[in-house]
């Protein structure tokens, strides 16, 4: 997997590519606790180019959301492809992140305060 970095505003956000699985997801999780470290308070992760996901990767994604809910960050993940959303909704993760369509939907709910 290919993670990429860029600012957008006051966003950070985070373009993957390839398969978040068990021998990837360490160095997403390292990137992420950096970033949310960093007092990060609204970050992007744009899964339009992720193919696959596993539960290595969901958690990954579910320790990132703990960790900034207690740090006062917003999370949003953008473009999820169809086998990666079925992911989330079969773990019932759906409606627990907060989930856009495009990466300007996601960069809108995260301009508002009731972003989860």
């Amino acid at each position: 997997m290919k993670i990429s970095l860029r600012r957008k505003n006051e966003v950070h956000i985070f373009d993957l590519d390839g398969e978040v699985d068990f021998h990837t997801s360490p160095e997403l999780r390292a990137q992420l606790l950096k970033a949310i470290e960093q007092q990060s308070s609204r970050i992007l992760i744009n899964l339009k180019k992720v193919s696959y996901i596993d539960s290595s990767g969901l958690a990954t994604f579910v320790e990132a959301l703990q960790k900034s809910k207690r740090a006062n960050s917003r999370i949003v993940l953008a473009q999820l492809e169809s086998a990666v959303r079925s992911v989330f909704e079969i773990a019932r993760l759906d409606g627990v992140f907060s989930l856009a369509d495009s990466e300007d939907e996601a960069l809108d709910m995260l301009s508002r305060s009731d972003t989860r």
